[in-house]
């Protein structure tokens, strides 16, 4: 609630910047007034999207600006989709840190590493983004586990693992909803020019090893994607990733049986070590 009732009725909620869309809804969520919002007595719902929209940018300018202390915008009318402007600021304020004071912490979270978004073709000329992953990639996670053959999971896993254990939510709230200062994931995503729906066609992690100033990485690729270079390239990502986040080296263990993903970390200049039980890669960044 805007004006002086969100001080009298404390209709007040807190989250941490950045935020993204989901994010976003689950703060509004919690307030008295999401009811409201959603439309009540025959009222049509408020633009929810475009308020979610709104608090993204605002927590990214928060980000983005440090020198901002406060910033209020009260109130905010919220109309309904159907409205020509769904959102109107009547009033706001802004206020800006003494320009002797000291210097800002960081913020609490890390933002969301948009100077790793990278645009890329397959070898037969798709076009795809390799982007770090996002909280929201959850339901796509789940389509794209449903691509991989059960050769695809053992490489990746050394041990098989249902469909329905690689998709349970609580799995997938911990791989997609991650902190990028202790590990990168990327994913390529494939936009369909005729439907505009996404689809992740490959996964790839860095895990910073506690302690030390190596990562170890892991990737998977969908069986209908694979040899058109897509490891080849996801894999280089991860490294310039690791040199720019100022890793020493890199490693991984593979299975013996997979030789592919063996060849792709020779190609790159990997050292492999083989043991009775794996293959260690390994490369300084």
């Amino acid at each position: 609630m805007g004006g002086i009732a969100v001080e009298v009725f404390k209709d007040i909620n807190v989250a941490l910047p950045p935020l993204n869309t989901t994010l976003a809804r689950r703060l509004m969520e919690q307030t008295k007034i999401y009811q409201a919002l959603q439309g009540v007595r025959g009222r049509q719902s408020a633009d929810l999207t475009e308020l979610e929209r709104l608090l993204v940018r605002v927590s990214q300018l928060a980000l983005e600006q440090p020198q901002i202390k406060e910033l209020d915008i009260n109130p905010l009318l919220v109309f309904e989709k159907t409205a020509p402007h769904p959102l109107v600021a009547l009033d706001a304020r802004i206020v800006l840190v003494a320009t002797d004071a000291e210097p800002l912490p960081g913020p609490a979270i890390r933002p969301y590493p948009a100077q790793y978004v990278k645009p890329w073709q397959l070898q037969d000329g798709t076009p795809v983004t390799i982007r770090p992953i996002r909280p929201e990639d959850e339901p796509l996670l789940v389509q794209f586990h449903h691509t991989l053959s059960e050769e695809s999971v053992y490489f990746r896993y050394f041990h098989l693992m249902t469909v329905n254990h690689r998709t349970a939510h609580e799995r997938l709230t911990r791989i997609c909803f991650i902190d990028y200062d202790r590990e990168m994931a990327l994913v390529v995503d494939y936009k369909n020019p005729a439907t505009g729906d996404h689809a992740i066609l490959a996964v790839g992690r860095l895990s910073k090893c506690h302690a030390s100033n190596q990562a170890e990485f892991a990737m998977l690729v969908s069986d209908a994607y694979q040899r058109q270079g897509l490891g080849s390239k996801l894999l280089q990502q991860l490294l310039s990733i690791a040199k720019d986040e100022g890793l020493h080296s890199v490693t991984a263990e593979i299975m013996r049986e997979n030789r592919p993903m063996q060849h792709v970390c020779e190609k790159l200049g990997f050292s492999l070590t083989r043991t009775p039980d794996f293959v260690k890669a390994e490369i300084e960044v």
